[in-house]
């Protein structure tokens, strides 16, 4: 992802800085995945795994990048609660 644009994008949401996701984080997040137990914003399943994300700045919310394009709606946030193991930094 483009850090120009990295720096620009805020949490439609809380308005928090995003940052990329580490891999720690993309791991946890996708072995809830599997597992069936992560739900999106608007209570639908997540149900593949995530090559690419972004977090906000208190780790509370993660937005998918789909093909280096971020997915930056409220409805589409992954809650990083239901993600046992989330790294918290």
């Amino acid at each position: 992802m483009d850090r120009k644009l990295l720096d620009l994008l805020v949490c439609p949401a809380s308005r928090q800085p995003l940052a990329l996701l580490e891999k720690a984080g993309l791991d946890a997040l996708n072995d809830a995945i599997a597992a069936a137990g992560v739900k999106r914003g608007d209570d639908t399943p997540q149900s593949e795994p995530l090559r690419e994300a972004l977090v906000t700045r208190d780790r509370k919310t993660v937005y998918r990048v789909d093909d280096g394009i971020p997915v930056l709606l409220v409805e589409e946030g992954l809650a990083t609660a239901q993600v046992p193991g989330f790294p918290q930094a």
